[in-house]
């Protein structure tokens, strides 16, 4: 930008989450942004040391693991504790995961359009109760599975 050039002093700032360092200090980034904005691709890679491009160690890439999702909430609730709202992009997002990341308090989606159809569908099966009780049922299990199957099955019996 130019000295002098005008600007609007009210755009947003905010910040990608991608790294679970950026993610653990959410608390202490907060105050500093309007929204942060996970990116679930990069912070599954990084916070479980798995590429999902290399075949050697693809099979770990998962998003359901505990350590990503408890990574994910505590980035929305140091968003809210700050009055500040929370968005994410990348697979997830588009995924039955949507319900989950609907009960942790998440506030914007951003969903491939050839994901928006199946996630309609997907989240109009709940209410928001419904999926606040899924998150926090699903976030005291132990394991991907337990999560990915717990969570299925409560968006199959919604």
């Amino acid at each position: 930008m130019k000295e002098g050039e005008k600007f609007d002093p009210d755009i947003e700032i905010g910040i990608m989450i991608e790294v679970p360092a950026a993610a653990m200090i959410a608390d202490k980034l907060a105050p500093e942004v309007d929204f942060f904005s996970i990116g679930t691709n990069d912070l599954i890679q990084y916070t479980l040391a798995a590429d999902r491009m290399n075949k050697s160690v693809a099979y770990l890439y998962d998003g359901f693991h505990p350590a990503v999702l408890t990574l994910i909430k505590h980035v929305i609730d140091a968003s809210h504790k700050y009055g500040k709202w929370t968005g994410m992009c990348g697979e997830m997002a588009g995924s039955e995961a949507a319900v989950l990341f609907l009960g942790m308090g998440l506030d914007e989606f951003s969903v491939a359009p050839s994901k928006i159809p199946k996630f309609k569908e997907t989240i109009s099966k709940i209410s928001y109760k419904q999926a606040k009780d899924i998150a926090e049922k699903v976030l005291s299990l132990g394991t991907a599975d337990e999560i990915r199957e717990s969570l299925i099955r409560s968006i199959n019996n919604g």
